[in-house]
């Protein structure tokens, strides 16, 4: 999906596998949390591919290497030290290569497709710039998607209760602040009533699908 003057990057941000889903630890044994990881991150790679470019800031060598099977451009970090800074090194390369807007993304969506991130790509990129759409994260006031155009239309403030921080920057900036909403960008795993809540949801996938179609763009 291009935008008028300058490509749309998509920046998935994948984090060691070895290092993630902590919080699972009562549920999942640790291989089994590793795999999750793993295909998470393939999961929001193909999803990414919606966009003009595709860049994941990987935080291990493994994560770096199934990037780049995802046909990915990579960058490998070498200190990790959270996903402020990951998503910062992102941009960084991207508006040095040339971007208009970009999309960052988390790999732990286990519901996102192709689709999903087309259509917000799409309903975002009807907004006149400055403009910031964030996809609210299923409880804790965090974001799982944000699209920013230009690329440094406001500051990075993921984490728990990030809608706030980047709503408030927004405005602060004179930047337009939406929701996107949509169940496949709502759910990330992080706690063990998450896995349950993706049961639920695989189990009435009908339902799912359906709402995923009308994912919307709110104020």
């Amino acid at each position: 999906m291009s935008g008028a003057h300058a490509p749309v990057w998509v920046i998935v941000l994948v984090k060691d596998f070895g290092d993630a889903k902590h919080r699972l630890r009562t549920a999942l044994q640790p291989e089994q949390r590793q795999e999750l990881a793993r295909e998470n991150a393939r999961k929001a790679l193909a999803a990414a591919a919606a966009g003009d470019r595709l860049l994941a800031v990987c935080g291990s060598k493994r994560a770096a290497e199934l990037a780049r099977q995802a046909g990915a451009e990579v960058l490998q970090e070498v200190s990790p030290s959270g996903q402020n800074p990951a998503a910062r090194l992102g941009l960084a390369y991207a508006v040095s290569r040339g971007a208009g807007a970009v999309l960052l993304l988390s790999s732990d969506l286990p519901l996102i497709n192709r689709s999903t991130i087309a259509g917000m790509l799409a309903s975002a990129g009807r907004l006149a710039p400055p403009a910031v759409v964030a996809a609210p994260a299923t409880g804790r006031g965090g974001t799982n998607a944000l699209y920013l155009c230009p690329p440094d239309a406001i500051d990075l403030h993921f984490g728990n209760e990030s809608l706030v921080e980047f709503e408030r920057d927004a405005v602060a900036r004179g930047a337009r602040f939406q929701l996107y909403r949509s169940p496949r960008l709502a759910l990330d795993l992080d706690e063990p009533a998450d896995l349950a809540e993706l049961r639920r949801q695989e189990v009435s996938g009908q339902g799912l699908c359906m709402a995923d179609a009308t994912g919307s763009l709110l104020s």
